[in-house]
């Protein structure tokens, strides 16, 4: 093969991967978007510490009630492990206006309208059957110096999350309690 064969193909072969990974980027912001669009509005309370990042400034970092799930609203056969993935169903108590834990799975269970699932990631589980879940929502970034203050309120904080069905949650702000 000579030269000029190689020069005719490099050109293709730079297109593609600049377009494969422009097309990539796009995908995940097109998630993200998605989430924020189709998602279903759920509110958690919260139970928020401030510790500040040097890179990335001010963040609060969050500790919701559905983190620690009792063991008796596991549904599954095995006990769960540490990694394991869990979907926790999660509904609107009427009494609070924000959704509270009503069972967990292994696996995606089929859910009602008035229901909503979060996935997440099992922590551990102690030795009195609490099952620590991480959802990936237990960060969220605020403008700089306000994070000591939504510290003050934390017992008052709800936080507004977009659920969509296909998992993926997201941070869609931060609020006083009414």
């Amino acid at each position: 093969m000579n030269i000029s064969n190689l020069q005719r193909y490099r050109r293709p072969f730079l297109i593609a991967l600049v377009v494969s990974q422009v097309l990539f980027l796009l995908g995940i912001v097109s998630l993200h978007y998605a989430a924020y669009q189709y998602g279903k509005e759920i509110r958690l309370q919260t139970v928020p510490v401030d510790p500040r990042d040097l890179f990335y400034g001010d963040y609060v970092r969050l500790q919701y009630e559905i983190n620690q799930i009792n063991y008796k609203l596991w549904k599954g056969a095995e006990a769960p492990r540490t990694g394991d993935i869990i979907y926790v169903v999660v509904r609107k108590q009427p009494s609070k206006n924000v959704y509270d834990a009503i069972a967990a799975y292994p696996h995606k269970p089929k859910v009602t309208e008035q229901e909503t699932i979060l996935k997440g990631r099992v922590q551990y589980v102690d030795n009195n059957h609490i099952i620590s879940v991480q959802y990936g929502l237990e960060k969220y970034y605020v403008a700089e110096d306000t994070g000591k203050a939504l510290e003050k309120q934390a017992s008052h904080l709800i936080v507004k999350i977009k659920a969509p069905s296909w998992g993926s949650p997201q941070i869609e702000g931060i609020e006083l309690e009414k």
